[in-house]
């Protein structure tokens, strides 16, 4: 088990130690429980994007530097 040293805010401290009373833990057991849960937490939310593309198909006729008329073809107009 190793040892640190933390500084934290006092209503965080309040809160922990009235946690840490209400289940009849120790401090220490409480702090380490919640670090614990954070950690494992943080792991689950990760995710892997994948994007997935398209193949594009020249159009005749369409001037792709044309910005305005390109807007009206995708719009449909």
């Amino acid at each position: 088990m190793k040892r640190t040293t933390l500084v934290l805010d006092r209503d965080l401290h309040r809160r922990l130690k009235e946690l840490a009373a209400a289940e009849g833990k120790t401090f220490q057991a409480v702090v380490n429980e919640l670090l614990r849960r954070a950690l494992a937490a943080s792991q689950k939310g990760r995710f892997k994007l994948e994007i997935t593309g398209w193949e594009a198909v020249e159009q005749p006729g369409v001037d792709i530097l044309d910005r305005d008329k390109l807007f009206d073809l995708m719009n449909g107009r």
